[in-house]
C-alpha cells in the first residue's frame, strides 16, 4: 500500500482547492482590492495558515480513528446530551452555509454568462440550478468535471500572469501583508476568511483522506499533499487582490456589476478578456453549485449514519434542499455581488462550530493515539478559534451598532 500511496502522494488537498476557487474567492479578493488596495493581504495568509492548520487537523482525525469527519461527530461524545448537540449544530451549520454558498454559486455562474450574452441573469441561474439538479440526480458529473477544471483553472492562471505582467510596486504589496484593518473592511476581511476556510471543505477533505490513505505513516504525504496545494490556492486568491488593487484602487475606479470584474484581466486579454473571464465565471460557478450541495449530503450522511449512500432519499433531500435553497435566494431582487459575499460571510460565522468540535475530538487519546493534539496544537487551534469568533461577533454586532 505505501509504495501504491507514494505515486499518487497529491489529491485530497487540492480537491480542497479547487473547492474554494469559486465565484466567491474571485469577488470578494476582487472587492477587496478594489476598495481597500493591497491592505487586505494579510487576511489572505491568515485564512491560507488557518485553512492548511484545519485540514490538516480533519486528516489526522481520519487517519489516527479511521472515521472520517462526519462519522466522527456521531462516535466520538461519550455522552448522549454532548452528541446531539454537536449534531444539531453542525448539520445545522453544514445545511446553513452551504445554502448561502450555494445561491452564491448559481449568481455567480449566471454572472458569468451574463457577461457574455444578452440574456437575462435570471434566465442563466434557472438554467445553473437545474443543471446541477440533473448532474447529481443522474451522477453525470463527470462528463462535465474535466471541462469546468480546465476552465478554472485557466482563469486562476489568468490572474497570476496578469499579476506578473502589470509590475505591481512590490513595495507597496508588501505592505499589504502587515496587519492593518482600514475602516469598513470589516466585513470584507471575514469574507476572504469565508471563502477560504470553507467549513464543507472540512467534511470534503476528511472523506477524500479515508479514501486515499489508511495508515498513519500516511500524514507525511498528507502534509505535502495540504501545504503545496492550499499554498498554491493563496496564491491565486493574493494574485486576484493584486490585479484588483491595481485596475481599480489605483485608479480610482468602483466595482459596480460583474461585468467590471473582468477588466482585470484587459492587460493580458485585451477585449477578448470580457468573454473569458465569463466563461471562467460560469465554470467556477457551477463546479462549485454541484460541489456544495454534495458535500451538504455526504456531510449529513456521515453525522446521521445513512446506510443507502447516494441512493439514500436522506442524502438526494439534502443536496436537493441546498439547491433550491439557492435557487430561491439567486431569484430574488438582491445585488448580485452582495449575495455573493454574504455567503463567505456566513461561511466565517459558522467556522468556529467546526473548529471547536475539532478542537475536542483530537485530544482524545484513547482513540487518537499518537496523532492526537499536542499542547502547541491545542494552542494554535484555539488561536484560530478565537480569532475567527472575534471576527463574526465583532460583525454581527457593526450591523446593529452603527
Amino acid at each position: 500500500m505505501a509504495g501504491k500511496n507514494k505515486k499518487t502522494s497529491f489529491g485530497p488537498g487540492f480537491l480542497v482547492t479547487a473547492a474554494f476557487i469559486g465565484p466567491g474567492t474571485v469577488t470578494s479578493c476582487s472587492l477587496a482590492g478594489a476598495d481597500f488596495g493591497f491592505s487586505l493581504l494579510f487576511v489572505l495568509v491568515f485564512a491560507t495558515v488557518t485553512t492548511i492548520i484545519l485540514q490538516q487537523m480533519t486528516g489526522r482525525l481520519t487517519l489516527g480513528s479511521g472515521l472520517d469527519l462526519g462519522q466522527s461527530l456521531r462516535e466520538f461524545p461519550q455522552h448522549r446530551l454532548s452528541r446531539l448537540f454537536f449534531i444539531v449544530l453542525t448539520l445545522s451549520s453544514i445545511v446553513f452555509g452551504c445554502a448561502a454558498y450555494e445561491a452564491g454559486n448559481i449568481i455567480g455562474g449566471g454572472i458569468g454568462l451574463e457577461i457574455i450574452t444578452s440574456l437575462p441573469k435570471r434566465l442563466w441561474v434557472i438554467l445553473i440550478a437545474s443543471a446541477a439538479v440533473f448532474l447529481l440526480g443522474r451522477r453525470k458529473y463527470k462528463i462535465v468535471e474535466k471541462a469546468l477544471v480546465f476552465l478554472v483553472c485557466f482563469m486562476s492562471l489568468s490572474f497570476m500572469m496578469t499579476m506578473i505582467l502589470i509590475e505591481p510596486d512590490f513595495s507597496l504589496v508588501l505592505n499589504g501583508f502587515l496587519p492593518t484593518l482600514p475602516a469598513n473592511s470589516l466585513y470584507l476581511a471575514l469574507a476572504l476568511v469565508g471563502t477560504t476556510v470553507v467549513p464543507y471543505n472540512l467534511f470534503l477533505h476528511s472523506s477524500a483522506v479515508k479514501q486515499k490513505w489508511r495508515e498513519k505513516s500516511d500524514l507525511g504525504s498528507l502534509n505535502k499533499d495540504l501545504l503545496l496545494s492550499v499554498t498554491l490556492g493563496g496564491f491565486i486568491s493574493a494574485s486576484i487582490v493584486v490585479t484588483s488593487a491595481v485596475a481599480f484602487h489605483q485608479q480610482g475606479m468602483e466595482v459596480l456589476t460583474g461585468a467590471h470584474l473582468a477588466r482585470q484581466l484587459e492587460p493580458l486579454f485585451g477585449s477578448a478578456a470580457k468573454i473569458l473571464f465569463g466563461f471562467g465565471f460560469f465554470a467556477a460557478g457551477l463546479s462549485s453549485a454541484i460541489t456544495a450541495p454534495y458535500a451538504a449530503a455526504f456531510a449529513c450522511s456521515g453525522v446521521l449514519g445513512w446506510k443507502g449512500g447516494q441512493d439514500d432519499k436522506g442524502f438526494r433531500a439534502v443536496w436537493l434542499t441546498v439547491i433550491l435553497a439557492g435557487l430561491a435566494v439567486s431569484l430574488l431582487d438582491l445585488k448580485p455581488l452582495s449575495v455573493i459575499v454574504f455567503a463567505q460571510v456566513a461561511n466565517g460565522l459558522l467556522l468556529p462550530v467546526a473548529s471547536v468540535f475539532l478542537l475536542v475530538v483530537l485530544n482524545d487519546r484513547k482513540r487518537m493515539g499518537g496523532l492526537a493534539n499536542n499542547p502547541r496544537q491545542n494552542i494554535l487551534g484555539a488561536i484560530i478559534i478565537l480569532i475567527v469568533s472575534f471576527l463574526g461577533i465583532w460583525n454581527i454586532i457593526k450591523i446593529f451598532v452603527k
